[in-house]
C-alpha cells in the first residue's frame, strides 16, 4: 500500500511555524487501527486522512491516541493540498466530516474555513484546573468539551507553564483554551490538550469555535482578529456569521512523499 502524504504548516505564510498537519489521500478507507498507527507515528497533533466521494471529500482527523470530531489546522491543511497540489480549480471545496459539511474558500493565499460556531457559557471552574495549569483564571466557560479559561492580560497567558499530568487528569474537558485580550491583535490565546495526547497544540482552529463568539461578545464586533501565542505561533481571522464562524488563514507545504506499507 503506497499512500500520498504531505505535512503542511498550517495558519502561518512559511514553514517553522503555525501547527503542522499530516494530510493522506486514499481511495477507501482501511482498517480504523491503520489510520490510528499512522497518526501515532507521524507524531503530529493531527492527521486527516481525505477520501473522494463525488464531488466532495469524506475528511477525517486523528491525534496521536484518538479520532477526534472537529480539527481547524489539518482542514486548513487538507485545503491547501487540494488546491495547490492537486490543481483543484474551484475556488472551493467541501468536505464531509462528524461535524457535518464544511466549505474552505480561497482567496489569492487565504483559506476561509466556514465552521459551526460553538459559544460557550459561564460555569463552575473543575478542581484542580488553577494548580494545573499555574495560575487561576478570572473566569471559566465551557463549550462542551472545549474550556475557556480567561485571564486579565496577555503576558498573563503568556507565562502559563501547565503541569500536563494533572491537567490530564481534569477529564470533564478534552481542551483548555487559555485567553486574554491581545496586545497587538483582538485575542490571544494557548491551547492544550494533554487528554488527547497533546500538551500544548501550536494553533488550534477548532477552539476558535469557542474563543471566537466569546470575544464577539465581549467586545462588541463580529470580525475579530487572533494569535495564538504558541512557541511556533499562529495568525488566526474570525468572523461571526449567526451560528457559524469563518476561520481564515494562509498556509505552507513543508514536505511531500509516501507512507509504504506491505
Amino acid at each position: 500500500m503506497r499512500i500520498p502524504l504531505y505535512q503542511v504548516d498550517a495558519f502561518t505564510d512559511r514553514a517553522f511555524a503555525g501547527n503542522p498537519a499530516a494530510v493522506c489521500l486514499l481511495e477507501g478507507w482501511p482498517e480504523e487501527s491503520l489510520l490510528q498507527a499512522i497518526a501515532a507515528e507521524n507524531n503530529l497533533s493531527e492527521t486527516a486522512f481525505l477520501v473522494p466521494e463525488g464531488a466532495h471529500w469524506r475528511l477525517r482527523w486523528f491525534t496521536p491516541k484518538v479520532e477526534v470530531d472537529l480539527c481547524g489546522h489539518a482542514t486548513l491543511a487538507s485545503a491547501h493540498v487540494l488546491f495547490e497540489k492537486l490543481g483543484t480549480g474551484a475556488e472551493t471545496v467541501e468536505f464531509e466530516t462528524r461535524s457535518g459539511r464544511l466549505t474552505v474558500r480561497r482567496s489569492g493565499l487565504v483559506l476561509s474555513m466556514d465552521f459551526p460556531a460553538n459559544p460557550p457559557t459561564p460555569a463552575p471552574a473543575p478542581p484542580g484546573l488553577a494548580e494545573a495549569l499555574g495560575a487561576a483564571p478570572e473566569s471559566f466557560l465551557s463549550g462542551g468539551r472545549v474550556c475557556l479559561a480567561v485571564f486579565g492580560e496577555e503576558g498573563r497567558v503568556r507565562a502559563l507553564r501547565p503541569d500536563f499530568r494533572r491537567l490530564g487528569a481534569v477529564t470533564d474537558y478534552m481542551l483548555f483554551a487559555a485567553t486574554a485580550p491581545g496586545e497587538e491583535v483582538d485575542f490571544a490565546s494557548r491551547c492544550f490538550a494533554p487528554g488527547v495526547g497533546i500538551d500544548e497544540d501550536p494553533v488550534t482552529g477548532s477552539a476558535h469555535c469557542a474563543l471566537a463568539p466569546y470575544w464577539a461578545e465581549r467586545l462588541g464586533k463580529q470580525a475579530l482578529t487572533a494569535r495564538q501565542i504558541s512557541a511556533r505561533g499562529g495568525r488566526l481571522d474570525c468572523r461571526m456569521q449567526g451560528e457559524r464562524v469563518v476561520i481564515s488563514g494562509r498556509a505552507a507545504l513543508y514536505l511531500s512523499g509516501t507512507v509504504e506499507l506491505p
